[in-house]
């Protein structure tokens, strides 16, 4: 199985191979973190760092920049003492070194470096608490390949935060294969995998108990023995266990939830508990209903009718917090940076810039905040550049936590120093 996300940040190994004592704080710079990027280059000729150019354009998409040219302009038009702060020390580098460096990258390793870093820079889990995660995916739509195909991404996002996991490309295969690849990254014990019925696969209910996870999957024709079987109980008789009610986009959304263990069992591997949600939307003519089935591992009892609701309703936040907010804040399906890995690369710039955000400034709209009216000044950047956060790292190999200082980019000699 491939490592954790948290062992992709050297702190985190230097504490399972002993080298610093539980509970001592290590500042992990995001500069150190993308120093264990392979460089393609060679070294001969070359002016700007890997981990410089990069800074630059993790930087510049906090800031609110759409394109290649826009990352570097901004980088040009940066005042001069704010450049040493970025790496910058010989010239900001052109638009043509910028592509070439992101075209170079490996970008499931970079996928996996910059998500391990937002993992660091999260708080941490209450304990016995279960946590739900929400997984889907994403055409590029400006982005084709040399087949016409769109390139298309899978993305697992936190519901409580709506901080981005980790993403892995789907182009050319499927989405339910990369389904174990993605969820690899995570630590899954305790966590509440939800996906919509595509992913309604028996394959990926024996991965996640396997790996000490927990699903809640949507049921549809493509699983016509289970949903045939969901459809014959008696729901008539099963009281409702929870009304929630929603307004919004001119219409009044409510929902009913009822909940059933099935004693002769549910013909799905590893499935609990029966799940029925009836959605009744009303707009100013019309009035539609809607009725939805689902299944979960989940045991009665081990979370409320309510909490269920939650994870349900919260599968959305990966549409609405992440995939939203890169079509049209960052206009990525407008966006034709389509060379080969590019769109990928950018993709996950535009996560970290998400992700950042929402833990920087939790609950505020990133539009408005990528509109600052002098970018390199903006709060946003500011949390990448200097921001310094503790948080206690459950580290799963050796059974101990210990607290993570994550700082962000500094100069040249602060960076020496770990500052």
């Amino acid at each position: 199985m491939p490592a954790l996300v948290s062992s992709l940040i050297p702190s985190a190994d230097a504490l399972h191979e002993g080298q610093v004592c539980a509970g001592q704080v290590v500042p992990v710079a995001v500069w150190e973190v993308l120093t264990t990027l392979p460089d393609p280059r060679s070294a001969r000729g070359r002016r700007h760092s890997l981990a410089t150019v990069v800074v630059i354009a993790i930087a510049a998409v906090l800031a609110g920049q759409r394109s290649l040219a826009a990352i570097a302009q901004w980088a040009g038009d940066l005042p001069v003492w704010v450049g040493p702060r970025l790496g910058i020390t010989r010239g900001v580098p052109a638009v043509s070194t910028i592509r070439r460096v992101l075209l170079g990258l490996d970008p499931d390793i970079l996928d996996a470096v910059v998500h391990a870093w937002l993992a660091a820079l999260d708080p941490a889990p209450t304990p016995d608490a279960f946590r739900a995660v929400a997984l889907d995916g994403k055409s590029c739509r400006g982005a084709r390949t040399s087949d016409t195909s769109r390139v298309h991404l899978v993305s697992v996002v936190d519901q409580a935060t709506g901080v981005p996991l980790g993403q892995v490309d789907a182009t050319g295969t499927s989405e339910i294969a990369c389904f174990a690849p993605l969820l690899d990254r995570i630590d899954l014990h305790s966590v509440v995998v939800t996906a919509d019925a595509l992913h309604t696969q028996t394959g990926h209910a024996h991965y996640l108990h396997r790996h000490g996870g927990h699903y809640i999957l949507i049921v549809k024709a493509n699983q016509p023995r289970v949903h045939a079987q969901l459809a014959r109980l008696p729901w008539r008789e099963i009281p409702i266990l929870d009304i929630t009610t929603g307004k919004g986009h001119g219409r009044i959304e409510t929902r009913a939830l009822q909940i059933v263990e099935v004693r002769a069992g549910i013909a799905f591997p590893h499935a609990k508990q029966a799940i029925r949600i009836v959605r009744q939307r009303r707009t100013q003519d019309k009035t539609t209903r809607e009725v939805v089935y689902a299944i979960t591992s989940l045991r009665f009892g081990q979370v409320t009718p309510a909490d269920l609701a939650t994870m349900i309703r919260g599968h959305w936040r990966i549409e609405n917090g992440v995939h939203y907010v890169r079509d049209v804040t960052y206009d990525e399906d407008r966006s034709q940076v389509r060379t080969a890995t590019l769109p990928r690369v950018m993709a996950t710039l535009r996560n970290l810039a998400i992700g950042r955000i929402r833990q920087a400034h939790p609950g505020a709209n990133i539009a408005a905040l990528t509109r600052h009216p002098g970018s390199w000044q903006s709060p946003e950047v500011g949390a990448l550049t200097w921001g310094f956060v503790r948080r206690r790292l459950p580290l799963c190999r050796a059974g101990f936590s210990a607290h993570i200082g994550v700082t962000g980019v500094a100069c040249g000699a602060d960076m020496a120093c770990g500052a």
